[in-house]
């Protein structure tokens, strides 16, 4: 199924139209971008491991009962997808104080918490995506109270799902960000994507941050770093 008009360019992908309203290519760029755009850079490969590496955990994932928007992996860069209309809302997933929650709150980075945060933000570049809980969400029309419900029994299932998955692989599961979207019959599914893009992936023996903080906080070792996860998530698949 070929390409036919791209609907959309974000930071990290492009979204193109196929001949079949009800589905789209998403195209990963090696663009690279933090701090809402403030920091822009290149990640040489970073577009073919997060395309392969998100549509293995999405595989794994769908067949946990959460659906998502994968139909086919089409190359190392481009994935057929159902297209949807994604609810302006971050769901963010914490099990380690990490990032902005442990600048928040005055926490030292690596407290491993009692039981998983979830956090939401309103998807708006403008405004830096802001935090928002769930009176803003149902108050705004962003998500009615039951897909709220739906998304958060899916994100809680999605990390249980990654956390053991990581395990095998010897990685510990900081936080990850994901999106979900609305099918035509308003039918709520996993979107976007789950790559080193979009989580914190820490050596569970040695807490190296395996993951995009090593562009953010100038780390250095960036393509390593993502060829490392690729190689441990799916080299002995």
């Amino acid at each position: 199924m070929g390409k036919t008009v791209m609907l959309y360019e974000g930071k990290a992908k492009k979204v193109w139209a196929t001949e079949d309203d009800a589905l789209c290519i998403v195209s990963y760029k090696d663009d690279a971008t933090a701090f809402n755009g403030l920091k822009k850079g290149t990640i040489v490969g970073k577009g073919s491991i997060n395309n392969r590496v998100s549509n293995f955990f999405m595989s794994i994932i769908e067949k946990r009962g959460v659906p998502t928007h994968v139909v086919k992996e089409l190359n190392d860069r481009e994935t057929l997808v159902k297209r949807v209309e994604i609810v302006p809302l971050e769901v963010i997933v914490r099990n380690i104080a990490a990032g902005s929650l442990a600048k928040r709150l005055g926490l030292e980075e690596g407290i491993v918490m009692s039981q998983p945060v979830i956090e939401f933000c309103y998807k708006n570049d403008e405004l830096n995506d802001p935090m928002v809980n769930t009176s803003h969400i149902i108050a705004m029309n962003f998500a009615t109270r039951k897909e709220l419900d739906i998304i958060t029994k899916y994100s809680l299932i999605v990390n249980e799902v990654l956390q053991e998955i990581l395990k095998e692989d010897n990685i510990t599961l900081v936080d990850f960000k994901i999106e979900f979207g609305r099918e035509k019959d308003g039918t709520i599914i996993l979107a976007d994507e789950i790559s080193p893009d979009t989580c914190r992936f820490w050596d569970s023996t040695t807490n190296e941050k395996l993951d995009k903080d090593r562009f953010r906080r100038d780390l250095g070792g960036v393509e390593d770093a993502y060829k490392e996860i690729l190689k441990r998530v799916m080299g002995k698949k």
